[in-house]
């Protein structure tokens, strides 16, 4: 039966899935060059469109990329794991390190692009915040870049009277960033909730994180909370999903106090 299916496939599919085993066996590893569309219209007795359609899989799934003039080559980003649960721990802000740094080890991360200005928040914003629609909020843009690769957009929004007048309002938040200064201020988050979902990129997503045609983004949703459940922080993350590998490592346990928050 498996067989009959297999021959059921289009082509380009079963072209594909030929090239995706080369490379998960070794046969090509990052950044080699794929069989072109010559090559594999030869190989296979295929026609050109055969062969780009199975080359475009492979792209689209972000296994391999184009380089223009040069052919489509595996690609060699390492992904990173991002380890939801020991990058939000309070030893890892609160001793003045990066949440980033569970994430990255000794890879070369920058924040390109960064904005910090005061707003009315949206509305979705206000509602999870508590605020009214008379208050502000200070709201944090910033674009990160790992191995000269765009792999996220973030944008914060925290109520504008909790951070006047700190660090967090300016661009340079300071040794264990936002967190740490939250808890300076007396409003150290004890709670984090995430929420994840998935969907295709806006174009300006696609353009600003530099992505493959056809690779989904990664939306995370984290809100911060105080031991007493106050909201302080909503952050609205945006990731290219070729570039990460989301990783929850916790006990098993009772779900008790952790209820009370995600109520509030």
């Amino acid at each position: 039966m498996a067989t009959t299916d297999d021959a059921r496939r289009p082509k380009y599919q079963r072209i594909a899935d030929s090239l995706r085993e080369a490379i998960q066996s070794g046969h090509y590893g990052p950044g080699d060059r794929l069989p072109g569309e010559n090559d594999l219209m030869t190989t296979y007795g295929v026609a050109r469109m055969t062969a780009r359609q199975a080359l475009s899989v492979l792209r689209n799934e972000g296994v391999a990329e184009a380089r223009k003039g040069a052919g489509v080559f595996v690609r060699a980003f390492r992904p990173i794991r991002r380890r939801g649960i020991e990058r939000l721990a309070r030893d890892q802000w609160g001793t003045g390190r990066s949440i980033w740094s569970a994430d990255i080890e000794n890879r070369a991360l920058e924040v390109d692009r960064i904005t910090v200005t005061e707003e009315k928040a949206p509305d979705r914003v206000n509602a999870v915040l508590n605020l009214t629609d008379d208050e502000t909020t200070c709201v944090r843009r910033r674009r990160f870049v790992l191995d000269d690769k765009p792999v996220l957009l973030a944008t914060s929004y925290l109520p504008m009277p909790l951070v006047t007048g700190s660090t967090i309002a300016q661009e340079d938040t300071g040794p264990g960033g936002t967190y740490a200064r939250l808890a300076e201020l007396g409003h150290e988050p004890a709670h984090f909730r995430e929420e994840i979902r998935s969907r295709m990129p806006s174009k300006d997503e696609a353009e600003q994180l530099s992505m493959s045609a056809g690779t989904p983004v990664i939306l995370i949703c984290r809100t911060a909370f105080t031991d007493t459940g106050r909201p302080v922080e909503l952050n609205e993350m945006t990731l290219d999903a070729a570039s990460y590998v989301l990783e929850y490592d916790f006990d098993a346990g009772v779900i008790g106090d952790h209820q009370s928050h995600t109520s509030n």
